[in-house]
């Protein structure tokens, strides 16, 4: 079998790593390339592997733990897809509160997969807003702790790519990159929008035609790594919704305003909420990345007797506090007119960080 390029996109929650991925995937597709997507989660029902399943795409999942806390099932995931898929290409999405990709998966792949695999460098998602006030001192709306995570995301990159460049003005966006780059010199900084596609052609002629992957380890403390995962609650559900006629778009819409909303009056940092419901052939999906102005939706459910609802919440406070606000919202919303029948919930912290590999250096591949 030929030697299969491996694309990790990196970035903290909310980054829209998820949409470049389905978007890179098309592009790659078009030029006559096989493509598999590795998606990655602390838990299993992940709306990112519904969507991009639908998608007629090949995808693996990888859940339960992170990349770097179980590196055999990334192996494992990436040998299925060269096999099933006969992936020319593998673009992986690890976890959004992740970092030491470098020392604990980078290195550690281009050590044991010599000859399978070609290490692309490794590139960091980052939000505009988020990332500005990084830049500026403050935690973007986060922990202190989950902001640290943040920054070594971007420290440890070998490309810091600026997402959803479409929410900025072009002055922005200039201004931020070359603070960007001020700030993170041995990075290269790129600029992209999934939704007008502007940017991903040029990152991926880039990321495809590039072995210089993890150039550099930093020193993480995982102390405080551990506790900027453990702040948020962590939330993935599969819930089996049925009516008459119900409109699933504006139950969609309902049900993501009011949690929303309790989010924000509560003060409780949002990594991300996302919502998948299903109904026959058709979906809609939902996504808040922060306060309310953050919410988005996108294709239509339209109506219909039954629907599959599943959620991914990654919420600042407890476990118990999450799974309560899911429920008694959704119920709340359903009333007396929809019932429900939960087919999987799992509510959880993160645990402490534990690495299958950490290399003290980096691998060369000469």
């Amino acid at each position: 079998m030929t030697t299969t390029r491996l694309i990790l996109v990196g970035g903290f929650l909310g980054s829209g790593k998820t949409t470049l991925l389905w978007e890179a995937a098309q592009n790659v597709m078009q030029k006559g390339q096989r493509v598999g997507l590795i998606t990655n989660d602390q838990a299993p029902e992940l709306v990112d592997t519904a969507i991009l399943s639908r998608e007629k795409v090949n995808v693996a999942e990888v859940n339960g733990s992170c990349f770097c806390c179980n590196f055999p099932g990334l192996i494992a995931a990436t040998q299925k897809l060269r096999k099933e898929a006969e992936a020319d290409v593998i673009i992986a999405e690890p976890v959004g509160s992740c970092t030491d990709l470098s020392a604990t998966i980078v290195q550690p792949l281009k050590e044991n997969l010599r000859g399978e695999l070609l290490v692309s460098p490794l590139t960091v998602l980052a939000d505009p807003v988020r990332l500005s006030d990084i830049l500026n001192g403050g935690n973007a709306g986060l922990h202190p702790s989950a902001a640290y995570i943040f920054r070594k995301q971007l420290e440890e990159s070998d490309i810091i790519l600026i997402s959803k460049t479409d929410l900025v003005s072009a002055e922005e966006l200039a201004l931020l990159k070359e603070k960007t780059q001020l700030h993170f010199p041995d990075s290269e900084v790129m600029t992209v929008s999934s939704v007008s596609g502007e940017g991903i052609e040029e990152w991926l002629n880039k990321v495809q035609n590039s072995v210089e992957a993890g150039k550099r380890l930093v020193e993480v403390d995982y102390d405080v790594y551990a506790e900027g995962e453990a702040v948020l609650g962590w939330l993935n559900s599969t819930i089996e919704l049925t009516g008459n006629a119900v409109d699933w778009d504006v139950f969609a819409r309902e049900l993501m305003q009011s949690w929303s909303r309790q989010f924000d009056v509560m003060e409780a940092s949002v990594g991300h909420v996302k919502i998948l419901i299903e109904s026959g052939d058709k979906y809609i999906v939902s996504n808040l990345t922060g306060l309310n102005n953050t919410l988005t939706f996108r294709q239509s459910a339209g109506a219909g007797n039954s629907a599959r609802l599943t959620v991914n919440a990654r919420v600042e406070m407890s476990p118990e506090t999450l799974e309560n606000i899911v429920r008694t919202t959704l119920d709340t919303i359903m009333g007396t007119s929809i019932s429900k029948k939960i087919v999987a919930l799992r509510c959880l912290s993160p645990g402490r960080p534990n690495p299958t590999y950490r290399f003290n250096h980096v691998v060369s591949i000469g």
